[in-house]
Protein backbone atom coordinates (compact mmCIF):
# COMPACT_ATOMS: atom_id res chain seq x y z
CA UNK A 1 0.00 0.00 0.00
CA UNK A 2 1.29 3.72 -0.70
CA UNK A 3 1.17 6.37 1.91
CA UNK A 4 -1.11 8.13 0.28
CA UNK A 5 -3.73 5.26 0.25
CA UNK A 6 -3.57 4.98 4.52
CA UNK A 7 -7.05 5.51 4.92
CA UNK A 8 -6.05 6.93 8.89
CA UNK A 9 -4.63 9.99 6.43
CA UNK A 10 -6.75 13.36 6.31
CA UNK A 11 -7.92 14.29 2.80
CA UNK A 12 -5.35 16.61 2.55
CA UNK A 13 -2.78 14.33 4.10
CA UNK A 14 -3.82 12.14 0.85
CA UNK A 15 -3.04 14.52 -1.36
CA UNK A 16 0.11 16.20 -0.22
CA UNK A 17 0.99 12.11 -0.27
CA UNK A 18 0.44 11.52 -3.55
CA UNK A 19 1.48 14.74 -5.38
CA UNK A 20 5.56 13.75 -3.35
CA UNK A 21 5.04 10.32 -5.37
CA UNK A 22 4.71 12.24 -8.87
CA UNK A 23 6.91 12.91 -11.20
CA UNK A 24 6.07 16.85 -12.93
CA UNK A 25 5.27 14.97 -15.82
CA UNK A 26 2.53 13.04 -14.22
CA UNK A 27 1.50 15.93 -12.09
CA UNK A 28 0.96 17.76 -15.31
CA UNK A 29 -0.77 15.16 -17.46
CA UNK A 30 -3.28 14.92 -14.16
CA UNK A 31 -4.14 18.57 -15.10
CA UNK A 32 -5.90 17.54 -17.97
CA UNK A 33 -9.88 16.46 -18.36
CA UNK A 34 -8.81 12.72 -19.21
CA UNK A 35 -6.11 12.45 -17.35
CA UNK A 36 -3.47 9.54 -18.40
CA UNK A 37 -3.60 6.39 -15.86
CA UNK A 38 -0.30 6.39 -13.89
CA UNK A 39 -0.02 2.01 -12.96
CA UNK A 40 3.06 2.62 -11.29
CA UNK A 41 0.99 4.61 -8.63
CA UNK A 42 -2.56 2.53 -9.22
CA UNK A 43 -3.98 5.79 -10.49
CA UNK A 44 -6.43 4.91 -13.47
CA UNK A 45 -7.17 6.95 -16.22
CA UNK A 46 -9.66 9.08 -15.50
CA UNK A 47 -12.01 11.85 -17.00
CA UNK A 48 -13.43 14.95 -14.28
CA UNK A 49 -14.80 16.77 -17.32
CA UNK A 50 -17.54 18.02 -15.13
CA UNK A 51 -18.76 21.43 -12.87
CA UNK A 52 -20.18 20.30 -9.75
CA UNK A 53 -22.90 23.09 -9.80
CA UNK A 54 -25.57 21.89 -12.88
CA UNK A 55 -23.73 18.59 -15.10
CA UNK A 56 -23.69 16.21 -11.81
CA UNK A 57 -27.53 15.55 -13.25
CA UNK A 58 -26.03 14.81 -16.45
CA UNK A 59 -25.28 11.43 -14.13
CA UNK A 60 -28.99 10.84 -12.67
CA UNK A 61 -30.33 12.66 -10.22
CA UNK A 62 -28.86 15.18 -8.77
CA UNK A 63 -29.52 18.78 -6.53
CA UNK A 64 -29.26 21.84 -9.68
CA UNK A 65 -27.77 25.31 -7.97
CA UNK A 66 -27.63 28.91 -9.84
CA UNK A 67 -24.77 29.13 -11.55
CA UNK A 68 -21.62 30.50 -9.27
CA UNK A 69 -22.18 34.10 -10.38
CA UNK A 70 -26.31 34.25 -9.47
CA UNK A 71 -24.68 32.72 -6.00
CA UNK A 72 -21.56 35.27 -6.52
CA UNK A 73 -24.45 37.88 -6.21
CA UNK A 74 -25.98 36.61 -3.30
CA UNK A 75 -23.07 37.78 -0.99
CA UNK A 76 -24.04 35.03 1.27
CA UNK A 77 -21.09 33.16 2.18
CA UNK A 78 -22.18 30.81 4.18
CA UNK A 79 -25.20 29.62 1.90
CA UNK A 80 -22.31 29.25 -0.89
CA UNK A 81 -20.83 27.19 1.61
CA UNK A 82 -23.92 24.97 2.20
CA UNK A 83 -24.31 24.69 -1.67
CA UNK A 84 -20.73 23.56 -2.25
CA UNK A 85 -20.90 21.13 0.96
CA UNK A 86 -24.11 19.40 -0.98
CA UNK A 87 -22.49 19.60 -4.38
CA UNK A 88 -19.27 17.61 -3.19
CA UNK A 89 -21.37 14.98 -0.56
CA UNK A 90 -23.20 14.26 -4.01
CA UNK A 91 -20.51 14.31 -6.45
CA UNK A 92 -18.27 11.60 -3.53
CA UNK A 93 -21.52 9.17 -3.27
CA UNK A 94 -21.94 9.66 -7.22
CA UNK A 95 -18.23 8.80 -7.56
CA UNK A 96 -18.24 5.76 -5.21
CA UNK A 97 -21.30 4.02 -7.08
CA UNK A 98 -19.88 4.47 -10.31
CA UNK A 99 -16.42 3.16 -9.38
CA UNK A 100 -17.09 0.30 -6.88
CA UNK A 101 -20.12 -1.15 -9.04
CA UNK A 102 -19.32 -0.36 -12.78
CA UNK A 103 -15.16 0.67 -12.74
CA UNK A 104 -16.16 3.57 -14.70
CA UNK A 105 -14.15 6.85 -14.36
CA UNK A 106 -15.44 8.10 -17.88
CA UNK A 107 -17.66 11.96 -18.59
CA UNK A 108 -19.78 13.09 -15.93
CA UNK A 109 -19.55 10.29 -13.59
CA UNK A 110 -16.36 11.20 -11.33
CA UNK A 111 -15.26 14.12 -9.52
CA UNK A 112 -15.67 17.22 -10.80
CA UNK A 113 -14.32 20.97 -10.64
CA UNK A 114 -15.92 23.92 -9.60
Amino acid sequence: MYVYQDPQLTPQQHAEALVDLLMVEEQIGQLKYDAEPIPRLGIPAYNWWNEGLHDLARSGTATVFPQAIGLAAMFDTWRTEQVGEVTAAEARAKYNVVTKQHGDCDIYKGLTIW
